[in-house]
Order: C-alpha cells, then structure tokens, then sequence
C-alpha cells in the first residue's frame, strides 16, 4: 500500500516586509480615506491625515522600488516586453503563476501610485471636482485590480492574498525558484530619511496636516481645512 504524503509543501520567501506592510497600509488609508469623505460623517476629521499618510505611503513605495527586496524592485517587475505574451495566455486560459508581479500587476502598481498620487495632488490643490474624479476613478482601479487577484489565484492555484499576508509563496508552483534576495543594507534609513523627508515638507505646506482633527481647531467647524480645498468649510460670518 503507498502511502500518502502529508508533508507540507516547500515555501520560498517572495516579499519583504517593506513591501507587505505598504500594500496593507495603502489598503487601509484608501479605505478609510473614502469613508471619511462625507463631511458631515463621524470619519470627517480624519480625512485629511490620511490623504498625507497615502502620501507618504506613496513616498516609501517610490524608494522601496529601487532599494527594497528583489521582487520589490521595478527593474525586475516593470518589463513592459512581457505584457502581449502574458495576455495571450490570460485569454487562452493558459496561464503560469508569477513568482513576482506579472506584467498586468505591474501595469497595476503603477496605475495605484499615479492615481493615490493625483487624487492627493487634486485634494491639496482645491480642485473639488477632479479631486473626486481621481477618487472614483482609483475606487474602480482598486476593484478592478481585487478582481484580477482573485482570478488570478484562481488560475494559477498562486494564493496571492495569502502571499501578500505571509511574505512566501509555495515553492511547488516554482521548482527553480529561490528566496527572493533582501532589501539592501541601506534600505530602511534611506526609507525612513525618505518618508521622513516628505512629512516635513508635507507639515511645512500643511502645519495641521496630521492632526486629527484634519487641519482645524477643535469648536471651530466653519475653518478652511488645511491646505485641501473643500466646499463649504469656510464660514459665511466671515
């Protein structure tokens, strides 16, 4: 009689830390970004803080990029070459899991960061009405982009979600694979100098910009909020 194995399978480290903590931060700030977008919501005060938190998230990201670990590093997922070949086999069904970010996922994080970024830029720039297109365009991104991670790992039997939670992926999927390389030595201070680097200049544009109150007094509603234009924050007794 054979007997079946019950050995777990080989795991192999795919994402660093750095870029498992942005993903799920970035996750929560828009979230919470767009429930607070109701002005008179309980949220309402915190908007503004997480509009600056997606900022600096953005920040972190663009360094961890080229400093971070090695399927974190868009000279390795970023090959624009790829994206025919890989649509082919998307629509035959005949798709291979990717051990990084496939070509559409890469298109995907890019499309993230430039539009967190332009919805940010919109928000501090007063323009009410782009500000909440790039807010619903990204809302519709970020769904679009939940869809393909589904089909995805249904595809590829690659449970992305779980990989994005735990950092390793099953090494059965990729016999030849190894651990991914580390984030550099320099990683983190050049990270932190980074992030750190953009709040300050983020306060210096915005002195409230992190309280959570939004960027006003407390008892004082009728106040501009910040640098972030919005209608109907400034008082008429003024």
């Amino acid at each position: 009689m054979s007997e079946v194995s019950t050995a777990s399978p080989r795991l192999i480290r795919v994402w660093d830390p750095g870029v498992r903590l942005f993903h799920w931060f970035l996750v929560i700030s828009v979230a919470l970004t767009f429930l607070s977008s109701e002005e008179d919501g309980p949220l309402a005060a915190w908007h503004i803080p997480l509009g600056w938190l997606a900022a600096l998230l953005i920040a972190f990201r663009l360094v961890w990029g080229f400093v971070g670990g090695e399927h974190a590093r868009f000279v390795n997922f970023i090959r624009p070459s790829h994206i025919v070949s890989h649509v082919r086999h998307l629509l035959s069904g005949n798709v291979a899991p990717s051990i990084g970010h496939n070509p559409l996922g890469a298109i995907a994080v890019l499309a993230l960061l430039g539009l967190t970024a332009a919805t940010v830029v919109t928000g501090v720039s007063g323009g009410e009405d782009a500000h909440e297109t790039m807010a619903y365009v990204l809302l519709w991104l970020v769904v679009l982009h939940v869809a393909a991670v589904v089909l995805m790992t249904y595809l590829t039997k690659d449970n992305l979600i779980l990989a994005m939670l735990t950092g390793r992926k099953r090494g059965d999927l990729f016999p030849d694979a190894k651990d991914a390389s580390p984030p550099s030595r320099l990683a983190i201070p050049v990270a932190v100098i980074a992030v750190a680097a953009t709040a300050y200049g983020v306060t210096r544009a915005d002195p409230q910009a992190f309280s959570s109150l939004g960027g006003t007094e407390a008892g004082e509603p009728g106040e501009s909020k910040g640098a972030w234009g919005a209608e109907g924050f400034e008082s008429d007794d003024d």
